[in-house]
This record gives C-alpha cells, structure tokens and sequence, in this order.
C-alpha cells in the first residue's frame, strides 16, 4: 500500500499557487486565440508593449529597459527582439553613448500591429475578467502587490 502524501491544502481549490496556475493557462489560451492571427506570441507582445510604454516618455529605450519593464530574462529578451527585428517590427541600432547597448524602436508595421494586439489583448482581458465587476480593481491591485513583493527574488 502506497504511503499516504500529504498536503498542506485540503484541495486544490485552496491552493492559491494551483488556482493561479490554472487561470493562468486560461488566460494564456485566450490570449494565444488573439495574438495568433498578429503572428505574435505573447511574450512578443509583452515586449513590444514595454517598448511601447517606454517610447513614450523615453527615444533611447534599450533591452536592458524592457527587459526591467516586462520582469523578464535578459537573455530571453535578446532573443525574442531578434525575431521581432526578423519580422520587422523592431529596429536595434547603436546606442548613442553605451557602447554595450543597443537603442530599440518599433517600426511603422510595428506600430501597426502593437496598436491591433493592444485593442485584441485589452477586449480579450475585459471579457476574461468580466465575471469580476467592481472587484476588478482589488484584484489587480492585489496582483501588483504580489508583483512588488516578488519580483526581486
């Protein structure tokens, strides 16, 4: 007879980790339905939509800066900034007083299509969140909250 396993939780109904996870592929789902047709995946998008909310306030973002933006590995980011500047929506050019990093902007078709992906992933997050209503906010601020607490480990 196999010795019993014991968990912390009752079911993982209570395990914030598994429901997290599990809303997490959902939501990934839904937004994979939506990024396809864009030919993006979704940490492209992610990435392009970093470039994009630093290019507002900044002209010489570079991978380091949406590496931070988007909490995600550097090496990854170099990576997929090669394959947006292989479909053309990205251009790296030398940055004008670090040697070591590179400047990153959206082309126009970059423009275009992080405009489409921003009106496809913000319709696709409305209805995927819709059943939350006015506890929409808190979620999202508890989320941050989670974000802040955890993103330096």
């Amino acid at each position: 007879m196999p010795k019993e396993i014991n968990f912390h939780f009752k079911s993982p109904k209570d395990s914030p980790g598994y429901l997290l996870g599990q809303l997490t592929m959902l939501w990934q789902r839904k937004l994979k339905k939506v990024l396809d047709p864009l030919d993006l995946t979704q940490t492209q998008f992610v990435l392009l939509a970093a470039l994009g909310w630093l290019s507002k306030k900044n002209d010489s973002v570079t991978q380091i800066d949406i590496a931070n933006q988007s909490n995600a590995d550097r090496m990854m980011v170099s990576k997929v900034l090669r394959t947006l500047e292989d479909k053309g929506f990205i251009t790296r050019q030398e940055h004008e007083t670090d040697t070591r990093a590179k400047t990153i902007k959206l082309t126009n078709a970059g423009e275009k299509v992080l405009q489409n992906a921003i009106i496809e992933v913000e319709n696709a997050d409305l209805d995927f969140f819709s059943t939350l209503d006015e506890n929409l906010s808190p979620f999202n601020a508890n989320m941050a909250k989670l974000i802040d607490k955890n993103k330096n480990e």
